[in-house]
């Protein structure tokens, strides 16, 4: 079902654009698509801005160029996978442990189309526990306050916890040194007022709640893709 959403996204990929590369999984077999259209000569002058090192390591075994974020003059569209999708196509991304940088190229993109499985699918986001990117200093003090602000914006729980390096003690760096809390909520009957709170703390670098960035989001199924618009 992935690879159907991937395969439908390459079709809104001109030649002589410059692509934001999502990072996850299924972000991955569209670069490994956009790598072959290339090969093919389907595509040609293409760039992308990766948003991750596992990202950019996938393009460089595909075969994709890659034009570093501050020498990009713009950013023509993104394809990026989501950890979950409401009806509104506000997200929850960052399970990868890239939300800030997958942040950070979002906004600078003209459009940005996610790719994912129609179980990433939901009527309340909150489910995925929401990733939270912080830094290391007095990090618990911050988790305290992203506790707060999640319980005063109406999550029914708030488990806080440190994310951790595969199955050891050490925790969980993402490429620009942060860590990361993910937030267990249940659901978030909210999200703006969420964001909202979140962003104001100090120590918080960035939050996995993406609202008002995606406008068309690919639904890979089991015999094809269906493409939804806002």
């Amino acid at each position: 079902m992935k690879a159907h959403a991937a395969e439908a996204a390459l079709d809104y990929a001109e030649s002589g654009m410059i692509l934001g590369l999502g990072s996850g999984s299924t972000a991955e077999i569209f670069i490994d698509r956009l790598g072959k259209a290339l090969k093919a000569g389907l595509l040609s002058d293409i760039r992308g801005v990766p948003t991750s090192s596992m990202t950019e390591r996938a393009a460089q075994a595909a075969g994709v160029p890659l034009i570093p974020a501050d020498q990009a003059s713009r950013i023509d569209l993104t394809v990026d996978g989501a950890d979950e999708v409401d009806g509104r196509f506000r997200l929850i991304k960052g399970g990868g442990g890239c939300l800030l940088r997958e942040k950070i190229i979002a906004h600078a993109s003209d459009r940005m189309i996610v790719v994912i499985d129609e179980t990433k699918l939901v009527e309340t986001l909150g489910a995925f526990p929401l990733p939270v990117e912080v830094d290391p200093f007095a990090f618990t003090i911050t988790a305290k306050k992203v506790f707060d602000a999640l319980r005063a914006s109406g999550a029914p729980r708030a488990d806080v916890a440190l994310r951790r390096r595969g199955d050891g003690p050490a925790p969980f760096v993402t490429d620009g040194g942060h860590f990361i809390l993910d937030c267990e909520c249940g659901e978030l009957p909210n999200p703006e007022d969420t964001a909202r709170r979140l962003a104001a703390i100090p120590g918080v670098m960035e939050h996995g709640l993406f609202i008002g960035l995606a406008r068309t989001v690919i639904v890979g199924e089991e015999d094809g893709a269906e493409v939804l618009e806002i």
